[in-house]
């Protein structure tokens, strides 16, 4: 199986191509940004010349904030993008995956939301993705709409400049005050998990659709920081504060956590989010 990975040197895009790599089954093709646009749809007539069975488009504008005041540029990339590369995935009759995310949904459920559920985004940068997902939908019929949640991952989000992990690692080793907000809630995400999870899950080509890919379970943000240190054996004080605190320009749902209701049909099954995260300290030499 040829797959071609767009974004390949993001924080997903890394884990996926050494994931997929070192499977002999599978033939790579990594795309970077200098490689195509995807706001730009003739840089997609690469994918002509290639010719692979799958493109996985991880390619996303991510910064939440930066997104209620350049709506545009978030529409460029998760929308326009989306749009260009369903285009073209349809054209070579290549499977077409798309990255989306918990960010779609308003937060109102008060509990993991699953792809049966309806989106309601609350702000910019989850409308351009959930446009995204409907040009995926509309314009490549052999697609995947994948959605995961809260990522962190060994290369950092090269849009965000790292990852939160490392920030708040950080930020005690600067002797910094840790203020983390307690009242949002999500499903903390190992990028690796996902690498693997999604091998996996094309392995056994399932119905094409919206399927949820995310470590098992949730918590809130100052809940996470805490098992950060817990696990490392810091003792580190975290003071937990309300969102409403933080005067940021984007709304955040207050409950995102998502359920991994149709890989577990499937027979697919994230580990939870805390062995995980111990995983991730290790091989990131933390521990």
């Amino acid at each position: 199986m040829k797959v071609a990975i767009i974004g390949a040197n993001g924080q997903l895009g890394t884990d996926l191509f050494e994931v997929f790599s070192r499977d002999p089954e599978f033939e790579v093709i990594p795309l970077t940004h200098k490689d195509l646009d995807v706001t730009v749809l003739d840089s997609l007539e690469i994918f002509k010349e290639i010719k692979p069975d799958v493109i996985i488009n991880t390619a996303a504008y991510v910064r939440v904030d930066d997104a209620e005041l350049y709506p545009e540029k978030a529409f460029a990339v998760n929308a326009i993008g989306a749009l260009n590369v369903a285009k073209v995935a349809n054209e070579i009759g290549a499977i077409n995956v798309y990255i989306s995310t918990d960010y779609l949904f308003d937060g109102e459920k008060g509990e993991p939301y699953t792809e049966e559920d309806i989106p309601n985004p609350i702000n910019v940068y989850g409308a351009s993705k959930y446009t995204g997902e409907i040009f995926t939908r509309n314009y490549s019929p052999k697609h995947y709409i994948i959605r995961v949640a809260s990522l962190y991952g060994q290369a950092g989000a090269s849009g965000k400049g790292g990852n939160f992990v490392e920030w708040v690692i950080e930020k005690v080793k600067r002797g910094e005050e840790l203020r983390i907000v307690e009242d949002q809630f999500m499903s903390p995400t190992y990028t690796k998990d996902v690498a693997r999870t999604l091998k996996e899950f094309l392995e056994l080509g399932p119905e094409f659709g919206v399927y949820h890919m995310v470590n098992e379970g949730f918590c809130s943000w100052y809940e996470f920081t805490r098992a950060i240190f817990e696990i490392l054996g810091w003792e580190v004080q975290v003071k937990p504060i309300k969102s409403n605190e933080l005067n940021r320009l984007a709304k955040r749902p207050r409950f995102s956590a998502l359920e991994n209701k149709k890989l577990e049909k499937l027979g697919l099954k994230m580990r939870p989010w805390k062995e995980a995260l111990r995983d991730y300290l290790k091989e990131k030499g933390h521990i």
